[in-house]
C-alpha cells in the first residue's frame, strides 16, 4: 500500500507519521509515511573485513549521482548512529554499499558483522561534489582503501554510457592483495572498456604478481604509471594522510584535481590545555581539549549535535560560532571572527569559544 500525491497531502494533517510507521512496518519493514528506508537483500564478502550490502530502497530514498555519498543510520545497542558510504545503483530498484570494518567503528562493525538479509537501514540524502568528470578529458582516479567505493560507482556508471569514453586510469592502493575489493569486477570492466586501465599497488605484499606494483605515492611513480599526467582530471579518495600526499603531488601537475578523505587528519591535542565551550542555547559550559575535533569532543561530553559524514562534506553538523578562535582541520587556517556556518566535525577550538547550540 502506498499513499502518494494528492491523497497523502489530504491525509497529512490527520496522520501521525510515527504511528503510521509502527503499524505499516507489520506489513512491510520498509513501508513508511516519509522515512527513507532500505531493506538488505543480500550481503557478500568483498575483501578482508569488507562486505557489500545489496539494498532495495523504498520510494522515500532520494536519488544520488555516481561518486556521491549517503548517510546510513543504524541502531547499535539501542543507539542510533550515522556514518557515510558511497552507494552504487545496480538496476531493478537495487543499490549497494560496500563497508570496511574500521578499528573502533561501531557502525562499520555492525554492518560488516551483524547486518544480514532482511535488516532495514535508514538512508539519508546524497551529498558530495566528486561526480562524473567531463568526457572531454582523460580521467585519473586515485584510490586507497575504502576510497575505491566512489570510484567503482563512477566506473559502473561510465560502463553504461552510450558514447565514447576518454582514457581512464585507476590507481588503486591497498596494503595487501587480501584487502583489494572488486577484483573480478574491475577485470571485467577493463575487458569491456578499452579506455580503462587498472593499476593495483600494494604496500605490504612481499611477493607481487606480474600485474601488481609496489610503493607509496611519489612523483616518480605517478609519472611512470600515468605518462600524460598534465592532461588528467584527477579524483582522489582515501585516508586523510594519503589524500594530502597525493593532492600535493598532483596540484599543478594535472589539469584539475578534486579530493575527498574519509578520515580526519591526525590531531595533536595539547595535553593540559583545556578550553571552555559555551553552548549558547542550553547554557552549558563544557571543558574540551584544545585542538580536538569539536564534534567528537562534544559527543565525549554527552552532547549529541546533528551530524552526518564526519568528514566535512555533508554539512549536517554546521552550526554558528558566536565567539572565540577555531581551527580548520582540512584547510589548516584559524578563524577569530563570528561565523554563521562552521562544520563541527572538521573544526577545533583553539581558545574558549561560544557555539550557537
Amino acid at each position: 500500500m502506498l499513499v502518494a500525491g494528492p491523497l497523502k497531502r489530504m491525509l497529512s494533517p490527520l496522520v501521525n507519521p510515527q504511528v503510521f510507521d509502527f503499524w505499516a512496518s507489520h506489513l512491510s519493514p520498509t513501508l513508511s509515511w516519509e522515512r527513507p528506508l532500505a531493506k538488505v537483500l543480500a550481503r557478500r564478502v568483498e575483501a578482508r573485513d569488507t562486505v557489500t550490502l545489496v539494498l532495495r530502497p523504498n520510494r522515500h530514498v532520494g536519488g544520488f549521482a555516481p561518486g556521491q555519498h549517503v548517510s546510513v543510520t543504524v541502531s547499535v545497542n539501542g543507539v542510533r548512529l550515522t556514518r557515510s558510504y558511497s552507494p552504487s545503483w545496480l538496476g531493478r530498484r537495487r543499490m549497494a554499499i560496500t563497508v570496511k570494518k574500521m578499528p573502533g567503528g561501531k557502525v562499520s562493525e555492525w554492518l560488516t558483522e551483524c547486518c544480514d538479509e532482511g535488516d532495514v537501514l535508514e538512508i539519508g540524502p546524497a551529498f558530495g561534489d566528486m561526480t562524473q568528470p567531463s568526457l572531454e578529458r582523460p580521467w585519473l582516479l586515485v584510490a586507497a582503501g575504502s576510497g575505491i567505493t566512489p570510484m567503482m560507482s563512477l566506473l559502473r556508471a561510465a560502463a553504461t554510457l552510450e558514447r565514447p569514453l576518454p582514457p581512464i586510469a585507476l590507481l588503486y592502493w591497498a596494503r595487501t592483495r587480501a584487502d583489494l575489493c572488486f577484483g573480478r569486477e574491475l577485470d571485467q570492466l577493463a575487458a569491456r572498456l578499452p579506455s580503462l586501465t587498472v593499476q593495483r599497488l600494494l604496500t605490504r605484499e612481499s611477493v607481487l604478481l606480474p600485474e601488481e606494483h609496489s610503493g607509496r605515492p611519489d612523483e616518480t611513480l605517478l609519472r611512470a604509471l600515468v605518462p600524460d599526467l598534465a592532461a588528467q582530471q584527477a579524483y582522489v579518495c582515501g585516508p586523510a594522510g594519503f589524500v594530502a600526499t597525493v593532492r600535493t603531488l598532483l596540484e599543478g601537475a594535472v589539469a584539475t584535481c578534486q579530493a575527498e578523505a574519509f578520515s580526519l587528519p591526525d590531531v595533536s591535542v595539547v595535553e593540559g590545555q583545556p578550553v571552555q565551550v559555551t553552548l549558547a542555547r542550553s547554557g552549558r559550559v563544557l571543558s574540551v581539549p584544545a585542538g580536538a575535533p569539536l564534534l567528537a569532543a562534544l559527543e565525549a561530553r554527552g552532547e549529541r549535535p546533528a551530524h552526518g559524514c564526519r568528514m566535512g562534506i555533508c554539512n549536517t553538523c554546521v552550526c554558528g560560532k558566536l565567539a572565540g578562535t577555531t581551527g580548520d582541520l582540512l584547510g589548516g587556517g584559524l578563524s577569530q571572527e563570528p561565523m554563521g556556518a562552521m562544520k563541527l566535525c572538521v573544526s577545533t577550538a583553539r581558545t574558549d569559544i561560544t557555539l550557537d547550540l
